[in-house]
Parts: C-alpha cells; sequence; structure tokens
C-alpha cells in the first residue's frame, strides 16, 4: 500500500499510471462482475421469463418482492463483520462459499417451471437475492478494506465496469439467449458465469489482518452506529450521502418515458442508443473519473463530478426544448451517462474512505441504503411534476434538486480532507 502512495507522490504525471497494473484492480473487475450478475435474474430477466411462460399479471407483480434482501441488507450485516470464516480470513472466506451457493441456487432455479411451481420459484428467488445481498454486503467491505486511498477511485471505477457488463449478461443477452437454447439452458450458463467471481476471490489477498473483528455480537450491532456519531458533522455526512446522487436519480426515473412519450424516439432507438451506448458511456464516465482522482484529491472530485452530474441534466432540458433530435439526445444521454459514472466513481470512494475497516461491512450497508432513501421517496413525485410543469422544467427542477447536496459536500471540505489526510498517514506507517 504504502508503495502506491510513494509512487504517486514522487511522479504525479508517470509512474501513477502503475496503479491501474496490480492484482487489486484486476479483482475489483472481477467481483464486480460476481456482484452484478445475480440480479437481474432474480428481477428483470425474471419477469421476462414469467411474462413468455403467461404467468398472471398479478403473480409477476407480486414477484417483485423478492429484491426486498437488497433494501435490508443492514440488518444482518453485523453478522459478517462478528464471525471469521476458518478459512481464507474474514472477508474471502465469506465470499467464496457465497459465490458456490449462488451457482448452485441460480443453476436449480432454471430447473423450476413458472407455470406449474411458481410458489417455489419465487422462493428460490428470494433465496437467491438474500444470498447476493450478503455477497454485496462481504464484496463492499472486502473493497473498503483492501483498497488504499489512492487507488479507491479507479477500484470502483473498475468495480463498477464489472457490474454492468455482467448486468448486460444477465439482462439482454439472456433474454436473447432464451430465445435461442431455451430458459433452462440460458440460467445454467448464468450459473457457470459465477466461476469468473470466484476467480476474483481466489486470487485476491485478504485485507490486513491487523484488522481486529468486533469482540461480540453487541459491539457488531451498535459499535458501527457510535463509532459513525460520534465523528464530527456526522448528520451532514449522512445528509450529503442521501442527497449527492438526488438530481441524477431523480432525472433518471423518467427518462426512458420522456424519450419515447415526450419527444417520440421508437422503443428501438430508446433500446440501442439510450441503454446500448448508455452502458457504455457509463463505464467510459467511471474509469474516467477513476483516474482523474488518482491525481485529484477526494473532496475536488466530489465537487466537480457532482457539478457536471448536475449540469448534464440540462441536457435533457434541451432535448426537451429542441424536439426530436437525434444529435442532442446521443449528447444528451452520453453526457448524463458519462457524468453519472464520475460521480459514481467519486461517492463509492466517498463511503469508503469513510468507513471504519473494523466495522465496514455493517457502516457501508447502512450507508448504501441511505444512499437509495432519497431516491426512493422523491422518484414517485417526477410524474406529477411533469404533468403540472412540462418536461423541460422538469429536467431544470431535477438539476436543482442536486445543489444542496453540493452546498453539504462544500461544508464538509474540511472535514474530507482531513479525513483523506489521516488515510495517507495509516498508510505511510
Amino acid at each position: 500500500m504504502a508503495e502506491t502512495i510513494e509512487i504517486h507522490e514522487k511522479d504525479p504525471n508517470g509512474k501513477w499510471k502503475q496503479v491501474f497494473y496490480n492484482r487489486r484492480i484486476a479483482v475489483m473487475v472481477l467481483l464486480g462482475f460476481s456482484s452484478g450478475l445475480p440480479l437481474p435474474l432474480t428481477s428483470g430477466t425474471l419477469q421476462a421469463w414469467l411474462t413468455v411462460a403467461g404467468v398472471d399479471l398479478r403473480i409477476i407483480g407480486i414477484f417483485s418482492l423478492v429484491s426486498i434482501p437488497y433494501t435490508i441488507k443492514f440488518v444482518w450485516s453485523p453478522l459478517m463483520d462478528r464471525f471469521v470464516p476458518p478459512w481464507l480470513g474474514r472477508r474471502r472466506g465469506w465470499i467464496l462459499p457465497i459465490q458456490l451457493i449462488l451457482m448452485v441456487s441460480i443453476s436449480i432455479m432454471g430447473f423450476i417451471s413458472p407455470q406449474y411451481a411458481p410458489f417455489l420459484l419465487a422462493t428460490m428467488a428470494f433465496f437467491i437475492a438474500f444470498v447476493s445481498a450478503s455477497q454485496d454486503i462481504v464484496i463492499d467491505a472486502y473493497r473498503t478494506d483492501i483498497l488504499p486511498d489512492r487507488e479507491r477511485g479507479i477500484g470502483a471505477a473498475t468495480f463498477i465496469m464489472g457490474y454492468r457488463i455482467a448486468m448486460l449478461l444477465a439482462g439482454a443477452v439472456a433474454l436473447i439467449l432464451s430465445q435461442v437454447i431455451d430458459w433452462q439452458k440460458t440460467y445454467l450458463l448464468m450459473a457457470i458465469l459465477m466461476i469468473i467471481g470466484m476467480i476474483g476471490t481466489s486470487v485476491g489477498r485478504e485485507p490486513d489482518s491487523q484488522i481486529k473483528p468486533p469482540k461480540s455480537i453487541e459491539e457488531a450491532v451498535w459499535g458501527p452506529l457510535r463509532d459513525f456519531f460520534t465523528r464530527e458533522k456526522a448528520m451532514i455526512i449522512l445528509l450529503l450521502i442521501i442527497l449527492y446522487k438526488l438530481g441524477d436519480a431523480y432525472a433518471g426515473a423518467l427518462t426512458t418515458a420522456f424519450l419515447i412519450r415526450g419527444v417520440n424516439f421508437s422503443p428501438a432507438e430508446v433500446g440501442t442508443i439510450n441503454k446500448g451506448m448508455g452502458l457504455v458511456a457509463t463505464i467510459l464516465g467511471a474509469m474516467f473519473g477513476g483516474a482523474l482522482m488518482i491525481k485529484l484529491r477526494l473532496y475536488k472530485s466530489l465537487m466537480l463530478f457532482g457539478i457536471l452530474q448536475m449540469v448534464s441534466n440540462l441536457s435533457f432540458m434541451l432535448l426537451a426544448l429542441t424536439g426530436k433530435n437525434y444529435l442532442v439526445m446521443v449528447f444528451a444521454i452520453a453526457f448524463e451517462n458519462i457524468t453519472g459514472g464520475m460521480g459514481s466513481a467519486a461517492f463509492l470512494a466517498f463511503v469508503m474512505a469513510i468507513c471504519n475497516k473494523r466495522y465496514s461491512a455493517t457502516q457501508y450497508a447502512l450507508l448504501s441504503s441511505l444512499a437509495a432513501l432519497g431516491r426512493v421517496f422523491i422518484s414517485p413525485t417526477s410524474g406529477y411534476i411533469v404533468e403540472a410543469t412540462g418536461w423541460a422544467i422538469f429536467f431544470l427542477f431535477t438539476a436543482i434538486t442536486a445543489m444542496p447536496g453540493l452546498v453539504l459536500l462544500w461544508i464538509l471540505e474540511d472535514t474530507i480532507n482531513t479525513v483523506e489526510d489521516n488515510e495517507i498517514s495509516n498508510q505511510r506507517s
């Protein structure tokens, strides 16, 4: 870890590129893939399978409940801080068995008939979602524990890249495959792809063994809360976590509806440009943002990328004002996804930076759940705002909702710089 910092400080314009070429960054791609693969198989892809199989729409709607474990994963995250498996270490000792369970469970899921055993299929999907959420808990903690300060941005970016690629394979590619090799073989193939994540777990190093786990369940539950809320400006930090990506998420709530209904692009055009090009732009944005973060400090990255995220919403306002225009559409989608990827890389790095490594599984799970809180509560209002004001004013409003997060970020400048300075000092020692 110290070697990475020394390289950065002595030769900030040259050897910093070596940050890209180390085992930790490669492992982030593989673990990101492992984390992203199960989600579509219990949500969008599963919904498509149920629809094709002719399952009643009311039952399909109930299937959306299987995603509950992702929203409440902080409930059992203290167990993963407290207990250390007798193999591979505190973090990888959990990850590898979970990946094995996911591979077996996804395989079994493919053999269950949605027409004749929908309840059994729902139960298996819920179980997979629970195990997948557990995998997310430990992989997030592993990423927090293993990445040194200067690698957090690019580490988060490469994780996002692996995650998005996996979602594409388990989503769009799986739907195409289902028409060629049937659903059973599709799910079996997706299960086999979990081997990619298992390779990442096997070749990765275990974080510093000097990080001591909580001594009891009580400490594992209350220790992370005491540790966080005794910090200076803890409540402002929590508000920042809720608000930083709010404007970006608010605009995204109705982007597809806007492109189809607001400016009359066809679903095929939206699928190709918004989903296809948008995915590539998000990955490029995350990678570019992560690379910039090697040279910029965390606060500057958060502020710059946050401003760009806010401005990107105005590109959709421009599209709303100009009407159906392919050039403006491509610009708006590319700009929004690139800046969104940059902001996501910086935001993940920030959450990792403020987690205490002794409680990183619990703190990261709690903070990431809080980050989704604003989106969950504000997104349902988006349709009402469009009906009342029109699309152009709606996107202007989404840009305005990004401003409180930037103000809080400005207030926390000294706090964020201090956290980063302390991390660098600890890594040197």
